[in-house]
């Protein structure tokens, strides 16, 4: 079984923490421009200010995902200034145990970090929140060639994957029937070009569905995605994370980064000029020339679409399902990723939704902030 496990200790952190100085770059407008607090009373924006810097910590890079893009959109619109938010947008690596390191340690504020990620961290004792999500459903998939129908026919084949297989994939598998000790797992690359070419005897490939799907099929290769979500699988999508002692500290501060986000998340959702705005903003901060506009405008089409047809359970955008957590908890028990005394009773005090219940009205994000 091979899964990416979290482990304790803040050791690793200063050898990392030099890439929170890369590629920063600040809310936009200053503090004294002429929109500075133009959303905001004075009273809340005088605690916002006072909640000093605060360092936002992509998932990946600036990547136009939920979770990253309309936080880069909130900056370069001006919405965090509107606010009197000070923020700094800092590129992630992919390494989700690196950001909850920083995240726990304050040298990131708030952070994308997944659901089950986040379980996985504060079970090995790394002490981070969760505060809001997008969705049950994940981006973690399974792609197959065509002549896969069922998941059973992949009993004793090679199945690629980047160094793990994500425990939802595996859950999707084993409910599926398949005979998961029968399986060949090969770690693979990130060209998903191997997949159709059948490199290594490749029967199937772990991916996301905002990636390796919209590659494959802009190079005319067809691939089966299988997303867990369809076998009721939990997972989640666009989860946001905060280090506790801040939001302790300043409250208003992450309720109105989350209102900035979500309000950017509206703009960037309304249309097709406004998504290309959007993936500009992040093609820039990126570098530009080899930034692939054209896919990420795919990945944000993709992800947003997933959002919306897999809402969480009764919450406006951005509201967690307590059941969710729960399921999460008892998948991860399954396949020995946390302890068997972490319950979903404790792994529920994990998160708290006060900061997204303070922003809305019904499913009406109040904008601008009182």
């Amino acid at each position: 079984m091979q899964h990416r496990f979290i482990k304790t200790g803040l050791a690793t952190v200063a050898a990392v923490v030099l890439t929170l100085g890369v590629a920063a770059c600040s809310s936009g407008a200053p503090a004294d421009s002429a929109s500075a607090g133009s959303a905001i009373s004075a009273d809340r924006c005088a605690k916002n200010k006072a909640a000093g810097t605060i360092n936002y910590l992509s998932g990946y890079q600036f990547q136009s995902s939920a979770s990253i893009l309309e936080y880069i959109a909130a900056s370069k619109l001006g919405y965090f200034s509107d606010l009197c938010l000070d923020v700094q947008l800092k590129p992630g690596s992919g390494d989700t145990a690196q950001n909850t390191k920083l995240l726990a340690s304050g040298q990131a504020t708030v952070s994308a970090i997944s659901q089950q990620d986040l379980i996985q961290a504060r079970a090995s004792g790394i002490d981070i929140e969760g505060i809001s999500s997008y969705s049950n459903a994940g981006l973690d998939i399974l792609m197959t060639n065509p002549g896969i129908t069922d998941l059973t026919q992949l009993d004793g084949q090679v199945v690629g994957h980047k160094g793990y297989v994500p425990a939802s994939v595996e859950a999707m598998m084993v409910k599926a029937g398949v005979d998961w000790n029968s399986l060949k797992l090969v770690k693979e690359g990130y060209d998903p070009s191997v997949l159709p070419r059948k490199q290594d005897g490749l029967a199937a490939l772990t991916g996301f569905i905002s990636n390796e799907p919209n590659q494959l099929k802009a190079a005319g290769d067809k691939v089966t995605v299988w997303q867990p979500v369809k076998y009721g699988i939990p997972s989640s999508l666009g989860a946001m994370a905060v280090n506790p002692a801040f939001a302790k500290a300043h409250p208003t501060a992450v309720q109105d980064v989350l209102r900035a986000a979500l309000h950017a998340y509206e703009y960037c959702t309304a249309n097709d000029a406004n998504i290309e705005k959007c993936v500009g903003f992040a093609a820039d901060l990126s570098g530009g020339a080899t930034y692939d506009k054209k896919l990420n405008a795919t990945i944000w089409k993709t992800e947003t679409q997933v959002v919306a047809d897999n809402p969480t359970t009764g919450q406006p955008l951005g509201g967690m399902d307590a059941e969710n957590i729960t399921k999460l908890v008892d998948m991860l028990h399954q396949f020995e990723i946390v302890p068997a005394g972490v319950t979903g009773t404790e792994a529920a005090d994990w998160f708290d939704d006060s900061y997204i219940k303070a922003i809305y009205k019904g499913d009406a994000l109040i904008w601008p902030a009182p």
